[in-house]
This record gives structure tokens, sequence and C-alpha cells, in this order.
């Protein structure tokens, strides 16, 4: 079993790290907000997981044989990762093992990847997708970028809390499917947002018409997880637009960088930048459809 060191532990984060508690790995959680790591560790007690009580991430890296990374956007990761003061990167130990499942762009896991060769580290950017209901459950479908070396390293370990690793490619691939994955769901969440307005404008019994729609081709793992719930107005769990809106920039960034046009997924983050400004931004990505007009049952 390998020494671990978790750095940020939300509501993804946290999760795996437990996971790879329980499957018997020596896990030492760090967060920038220090009670959100005391909780953790208080809600793993039986675990023997401890939290790094340095002040910097590199203090809480320094002993792990694998450092893995649940953070929020490019600017965060570098401010953990790649700071000359402080930073974690420089100071793992050499070949150790370096996983990150944070959801930035491509060219910063490029980036990253090219230090920690040079500092004699193996590195796999390892953005995932389940939301945070896969990381409780431990099913998360991961979508990886690096060498074979380093993805033979991290496969074992990611297995703690993955229903499927897929190895993309080289650094900065995982990232790359990543945006890819971001594109698909906005496009099946905007047309399952109409598809639910135009039920409920018709009259027609909703949960008749997911019983129906949800065995043949128009079923999703959004249409069977989140109809009933849009139907109801509820969007207090998974994914937060906040989030989606941030991923999404990614893709269209590096759709342009690539002279690719992506209308469809250009005008979605349009229609969650209204949800966003009418109080939704923390609210789970099924809250596209707030977007549309409510109407009446008939």
């Amino acid at each position: 079993m390998s020494t671990i060191a978790f750095l940020g532990l939300g509501v993804m984060g946290g999760p795996m790290a437990g996971h790879l508690a329980r499957a018997g790995h020596r896990v030492t959680g760090y967060n920038r907000t220090a009670s959100r790591a005391q909780a953790w560790q208080a809600s793993l007690a039986a675990e023997g997981v401890k939290v790094a009580t340095s002040a910097t991430p590199a203090e809480a890296v320094a002993d792990a044989d694998v450092v893995l990374a649940c953070l929020g956007n490019d600017d965060d990761l570098a401010s953990v990762m790649l700071v000359d003061d402080g930073g974690a990167l420089a100071a793992m130990r050499k070949g150790a093992l370096f996983i990150d499942h944070t959801t930035v762009s491509p060219a910063i896991a490029r980036v990253i990847a090219d230090k920690a060769d040079a500092l004699g580290l193996h590195a796999v950017d390892a953005p995932v997708s389940g939301g945070q209901a896969g990381a409780e459950n431990g099913k998360l479908a991961i979508m990886c970028g690096g060498t074979d070396e380093a993805m033979a390293a991290a496969t074992p370990v990611m297995e703690a809390f993955a229903a499927r690793i897929v190895h993309i490619g080289g650094p900065g691939a995982g990232q790359a499917c990543k945006a890819v994955n971001q594109v698909c769901i906005a496009g099946v969440l905007a047309g399952l947002s109409e598809g639910v307005r135009l039920a409920q404008a018709t009259g027609i019994d909703t949960g008749k018409v997911l019983e129906a729609i949800s065995g043949g081709a128009a079923q999703s793992w959004q249409m069977e997880n989140r109809w009933e719930t849009m139907v109801r107005g509820e969007f207090d769990f998974g994914f937060a637009i906040d989030w989606m809106r941030k991923d999404l920039a990614i893709a269209l960034e590096e759709a342009s960088a690539k002279g690719v046009s992506l209308p469809i997924a250009a005008l979605v983050d349009q229609f969650y930048a209204q949800v966003q400004s009418a109080g939704g931004a923390r609210q789970d990505t099924s809250a596209l459809i707030r977007h549309l007009p409510e109407v009446k049952t008939q």
C-alpha cells in the first residue's frame, strides 16, 4: 500500500480520498480551508486518516509516494502545485507520482507533465466524470493522459474509486477528453430540458414519458438520473453550473485554437449564463431547464 497525500477535500476529493483510505492506503489530506480538512478527518476517524497541519502544500507532500489533487481551475492548480514558494510539485520526492483529478486546460496539464519529468517525477492528468454521486460511490469514469509508465503506476491507485479508467494518450490528452465529455453533456441536457418542457406543455404524464422513452434511443444517463428531478424543479445536488461553465470555457478555447466551431456548446453556455444570473450558479447542471419558461400542466 502507498503513502498518499490528497490535495483538495471538496465534494469530489473528499470521498475519493476516503476510498483510498478504505482500500488500505495511508492517506493524509490537505485542504486550503482547514475546517473542511478537519471535518473530512472526523468523518473517516475509523480509517486512521491524517490531516496535514502544514501551512503549505509542499510540506504536505514531502513524504508521499503518490500525490493526488482535485482542485478548482487552472489558477488553483498552479497556486498549489507550481508556485516557487511552497509549491507541491517541486517538494515531491524523486520517483513519486502525481495524479491530477482537477478539470483544467490541456495546456497546464502539459506544463505540469514537463516540469514533473524534469524533476524525476511521474504525472498523469486524470479528470473524472460521474459527479458527486460517482465520487461517493467509487464509480467514477477517469480519462487519463500521460506516459505508459506513469499510467502503470497510477492505475492501481485510481481503481479505489473508479468504474472505468481509460488511457487516452500523452500528457494533456485526459483533459482534452474531458472537454469533449462536457460538450456532449451540454448538448444532452439542452435536448432533455426541451423534452421535459414539451411533455409538461402537452399535459401527458411525464413519468409515463420517462418510462417509454428511456427504453429507446433517447435514453441517456442524464435522462435516467435527472428527468424526474427536473420535472420537480429540484437542483440541489450534483455538478454546479459554475463548474460546468468553467469546463465549457476550456472546451470552447481549445476548439477556437484548433479552428473548430462548437455552435451548440456556445449556445448552451449562454443559456447557463442566464441561469447563473438568475441565482442558479451553484445549482446542478440540470438546472439548465430554468432558462426555459415554466409551463402549466394540463
